[in-house]
């Protein structure tokens, strides 16, 4: 998505028996994006972002998608251009292609037949083979797990050179990863300081690629729940989250967005000041709270985060 003045706010989707309604409400109630993450197995039940994501398209008008994340190394590179190509399509030039490599939840690497040591090498590869399909014209590739013999990507995306890449994660190689090839870089479980010290390296990386480091914007995927209880909101977020991945996050409540509207509002902040353009929330709370905790999301923090402005690091310094 293009910068904005602003900072771009989006809720990530996953009851899939409301996932209509729930599009559609997050565009009426002037979100800026909506997300859609993926797994293969999980503990519970998971979507799957391309498919979930084309049905929100056909929902909706004006309200961006991205994928948050889609795994890529589970696909043959070619499908994956051609899937997001074909939601860019249908979505009239609205999708935002999220990836991450995965690999906590091993058993769906191996239903694939994806050794889950070889996900980085795979994805790295994989990144360059979806920016060429996503160029105009006939183009040959010949790479370690994939080969193309000047073959075109028809239809191509809507958007020119495709669909913007976000790429998540935490580690060094994802950082690497995303000064190569990311529009916006999108950890998860990170601090404010981990944030601005990573995007720092992010355009570096960019800028030793050959690429405009200013180009790579921040952005942040945080859990949260929002409530007029600040410390039973945080009590709520660490229990689910850490049901949701199956761990004690009592320790890792730093890394969740969680407490009153102002106090939300304010840790999105520092996250902003670090050089966050965009922020995806998502719900960290009960499935029995979730509508209550929209509601003091769309009525009481979407209000405070709309009069924040970019932070000095949204763009690199030169």
């Amino acid at each position: 998505m293009e910068a904005t003045e602003r900072i771009a706010v989006g809720l990530g989707l996953s009851r899939l028996d409301r996932l209509l309604d729930d599009a559609r409400r997050l565009e009426a109630d002037g979100f800026d994006f909506l997300s859609c993450g993926e797994h293969v197995f999980f503990h519970g039940p998971t979507p799957n972002a391309f498919v979930a994501l084309a049905a929100a398209a056909g929902a909706t008008s004006r309200i961006r998608l991205l994928s948050a994340i889609t795994i890529l190394p589970l696909y043959p590179p070619p499908l994956a251009a051609k899937m997001a190509a074909v939601l860019d399509v249908v979505s009239g030039g609205r999708f935002d292609f999220g990836i991450g490599v995965g690999g906590e939840i091993e058993k769906e690497f191996v239903a694939v037949g994806v050794p889950v040591k070889e996900r980085g090498r795979r994805t790295d590869e994989a990144l360059e083979v979806i920016r060429l399909l996503f160029s105009p014209g006939r183009h040959s590739f010949s790479g370690r797990f994939t080969t193309i013999d000047a073959e075109r990507l028809q239809p191509g995306p809507v958007q020119e050179g495709g669909p913007p890449i976000w790429v998540a994660g935490r580690s060094e190689a994802a950082m690497r990863r995303a000064g190569r090839f990311a529009s916006v870089w999108m950890p998860y479980m990170y601090t404010p300081e981990k944030l601005a010290r990573s995007l720092a390296t992010v355009r570096t990386e960019a800028e030793r690629a050959g690429r405009d480091p200013a180009s790579v914007r921040g952005a942040i995927y945080a859990f949260t729940c929002v409530g007029e209880d600040g410390a039973a909101a945080r009590a709520a977020a660490i229990e689910a989250v850490g049901h949701n991945y199956r761990q004690d996050f009592s320790r890792l409540g730093h890394y969740l967005v969680a407490g009153t509207p102002e106090e939300c509002a304010a840790r999105i902040g520092e996250y902003v000041e670090a050089g966050a353009t965009a922020v995806q929330l998502q719900l960290g709370s009960a499935p029995e709270a979730e509508r209550e905790v929209y509601g003091s999301i769309r009525d009481r923090l979407l209000p405070l985060l709309r009069e924040r402005e970019p932070g000095p690091g949204a763009q690199a310094r030169s």
